[in-house]
C-alpha cells in the first residue's frame, strides 16, 4: 500500500510541477540577474545569484575576497536544479567554503529559432556580467555533464575572463570507451546517425523532447530503472519514500530543446566528435581552439560512470596536446581527479562526493592556480574515511603525470565511417524527407506525442486523475502509517524477499551484458574494428 501510494504521490508531483511551468528545482533562494531571454541573441537561460541558505543571507555566507563559482547544470533532457536541490550539493558546498555563487538555470522551452551559437553567446553574457560584479576575481566555471562542455567552449570564447573550469562527468572525447562497457558511443552508428533527432524535431514541430534523452540514459541499465530502484523503495519503504520522491520529481521534469540546437549537438559533437579536433563552430568568426584555454581545468571523473567514463573526459588531452611538453609550452594546468566506483549522477548529485571531493576541488583552487604548468592527478588522503571530516583531517597532493600515459585505444577508423554514413543519410532526409514531414507536423501532434511518450505515460498512470481507483491509496496509506511496524531486517521472510531481488537483478544484468555484446558485435560487422 505504502509502495503504490509512494508511485501515486510522484505522479501527481509530476504532473504539478509541469503545470506550474517546470521552474529550477533548487533548495536555495536566489535572484535572477541577467535573463538570456532578452538578449539580442535570445537563449532560454538565466543567471541567479543565490542569496540566502536557509536562515542565513548572502553576508552571513560569503568571503568577498574568494572568486564567484558559476554552477551550470546539465541541459540534457532534465531540467536544472541538480547543482543544488539539496543542502549536501555543489551550491551549498561553494557556500560553505564561503564563495559567492551563481547558478545557470533554463526554461522549459527553447526561444524560436535557437540555435547552440546563441546558448554559447548567452553563457559568455553570464560570465561577462559576473567578472565586472566582481572585478579582480575570474568566476569559476562548475560545468556538470553537457554543461561540462559548453563551459569549456566558454573558455575557449572568452580568454582571460574565466577563471579555472571545473569539468564534472563532462565528455569531451566522444569516441572513447571500452568495448562492452560504454555501449553509448556506438548507438549513433547503429540508427544511422543523427537523421533521427532531426525526424524526432520534426515530429515535434521543431522541437526536440527531452524525454527522449532520459530514456536513453535509462536504457544503458534497465535492470535499475525497471527494477532496482522499485525494489529499494518497496524494502525501505519507511525511509527511502521521501529520497525518492525528490529525486524523481526532478528525472521526470522533461525540458525541451530547439530541433536547430539538438541536431547541432548531435552532429558536431557526438557523431562528429569535432570537439577535441577544434572543428567545433561557435559563430560565424570563431572556431573553438581548446588550446586557447588559459584558465587551469580541473576533470573529474568516475569509473563507476557508464555515461561519461574516464576514456571520454580525459581522451581529448592527448589529442590536443601531443606530449607533455606541448602542454608545458602551452601555459595549461591541467588537474583530474577520479573515483572508483560512484555512479554519473552521483558525481553531481552524492552528498558524500560533495562533501569531500568538490570541498576539496574548492579549498585547493588557489593551490591549482600557482601550479607549474602540465598534467597532474589529484590525490586525496582521508585517513578518517568520513567525507564530512575537518579540512586537518584530510590531505590533497597533486602528483605530476604524463599525457604520453594517458591514451585510449578505440577504432578512429570505425567511427569516422559512422561520422561519413551520418552526413550522407543526414544530407538526403534533410533534402527529401524533412520538409514533408515538417509539412505534416503541427502543434497538436507534438503535443500528443509529448503525452503518450513513454517516459511520462509509465509515471502519469498512477495518479488519480488516470485511474480514479489511485485514490484509495492514499485513504489506506495514512491508516496503515498509524500503526506501522516493518519486520527486521533478520527476519526469515524479508531473506527470502533479499534473495527474489537477487535473483530479479541478475536477470537484467545478464540480459544487459548480452544486448551489449550485440550491439558492439554488430557495430563492429558493420563498421569494422
Amino acid at each position: 500500500i505504502l509502495f503504490f501510494d509512494t508511485l501515486r504521490k510522484r505522479a501527481n508531483a509530476m504532473l504539478e510541477h509541469e503545470q506550474a511551468g517546470l521552474p529550477a528545482l533548487l533548495n536555495f533562494k536566489s535572484e535572477m540577474i541577467l535573463d538570456a531571454r532578452q538578449f539580442e541573441q535570445p537563449a532560454n537561460y538565466a543567471l541567479l545569484r543565490i542569496t540566502e541558505v536557509g536562515d542565513k543571507c548572502w553576508d552571513d555566507c560569503v568571503d568577498p575576497t574568494k572568486s564567484p563559482v558559476i554552477v551550470i547544470d546539465p541541459r540534457a533532457g532534465h531540467g536544472p536544479g541538480i547543482g543544488g536541490f539539496k543542502r549536501d550539493s555543489e551550491v551549498g558546498i561553494a557556500l560553505h567554503v564561503g564563495h559567492p555563487v551563481y547558478f545557470v538555470i533554463f526554461f522549459a522551452e527553447p526561444c524560436p529559432g535557437q540555435t547552440l551559437a546563441d546558448v554559447l553567446a548567452a553563457l559568455r553574457g553570464f560570465v561577462e556580467h559576473v567578472a565586472k560584479l566582481h572585478a579582480g576575481h575570474p568566476p569559476v566555471l562548475y560545468g556538470n555533464c553537457q554543461a561540462g562542455w559548453a563551459a569549456t567552449l566558454v573558455a575557449a570564447h572568452c580568454g582571460d575572463l574565466a577563471g579555472p573550469v571545473i569539468l564534472n562527468g563532462s565528455p569531451l572525447s566522444y569516441w572513447a570507451g571500452e568495448p562492452g562497457v560504454n555501449p553509448m558511443r556506438v548507438t549513433a552508428g547503429l540508427v544511422g546517425g543523427v537523421w533521427l533527432t532531426h525526424f524526432l524535431a520534426d515530429l515535434a514541430n521543431g522541437q526536440f523532447d527531452g524525454a527522449w534523452l532520459a530514456q536513453g540514459f535509462e536504457a544503458l541499465k534497465p535492470g535499475n530503472a525497471l527494477w532496482e530502484k522499485y525494489a529499494t523503495l518497496f524494502r525501505h519503504i519507511d525511509t527511502e519514500q521521501q529520497r525518492f520522491l525528490d529525486f524523481e520529481r526532478w528525472w521526470n521534469g522533461f525540458y525541451r530543446l530547439s530541433g536547430q540546437e539538438m541536431v547541432a549537438i548531435v552532429e558536431n559533437l557526438f557523431v562528429g566528435n569535432k570537439l577535441e579536433q577544434g572543428k567545433v563552430r561557435i559563430d560565424a568568426h570563431c572556431i573553438a581552439d581548446l588550446t586557447r584555454i588559459g584558465s587551469p581545468l580541473v576533470i573529474f571523473a568516475s569509473y563507476g560512470d557508464n555515461i561519461t567514463p574516464p576514456h571520454q573526459a580525459l581522451g581529448w588531452i592527448p589529442v590536443v596536446y601531443r606530449s607533455t611538453d606541448a602542454l608545458k609550452a602551452a601555459s595549461q594546468r591541467i588537474v583530474y581527479l577520479t573515483n572508483p566506483h560512484v555512479g554519473h549522477l552521483g558525481i553531481f548529485v552524492s552528498a558524500a562526493v560533495a562533501r569531500l571531493e568538490h570541498r576539496a576541488i574548492l579549498e585547493h583552487l588557489p593551490e591549482i592556480e600557482t601550479l607549474e604548468p602540465g598534467l597532474y592527478e589529484m590525490k586525496i588522503d582521508n585517513p578518517t574515511g568520513d567525507p564530512d571530516c575537518a579540512r586537518h583531517q584530510y590531505s590533497v597532493r597533486f602528483e605530476p603525470r604524463r599525457i604520453e600515459d594517458l591514451r585510449f585505444d578505440y577504432p578512429r577508423a570505425a567511427f569516422e565511417r559512422v561520422r561519413q554514413v551520418s552526413e550522407w543519410n543526414e544530407s538526403v532526409y534533410r533534402t527529401f524527407v524533412s520538409p514533408w514531414v515538417a509539412a505534416m507536423a503541427t502543434p497538436w501532434l507534438a503535443t500528443s506525442l509529448r503525452w503518450i511518450h513513454p517516459m511520462r505515460t509509465s509515471r502519469y498512470v498512477w495518479s488519480e486523475r488516470f485511474m480514479p481507483w489511485m485514490g484509495a491509496f492514499a485513504v489506506l496509506a495514512d491508516a496503515v502509517s498509524e500503526n506501522r511496524h516493518a519486520l527486521s531486517d533478520e527476519h526469515p521472510l524479508m531473506a527470502q524477499e533479499r534473495k527474489l531481488t537477487e535473483t530479479v537483478s541478475n536477470f537484467w544484468e545478464a540480459a544487459r551484458k548480452l544486448r551489449d555484446a550485440a550491439q558492439e558485435r554488430t557495430f563492429t560487422t558493420m563498421y569494422g574494428e
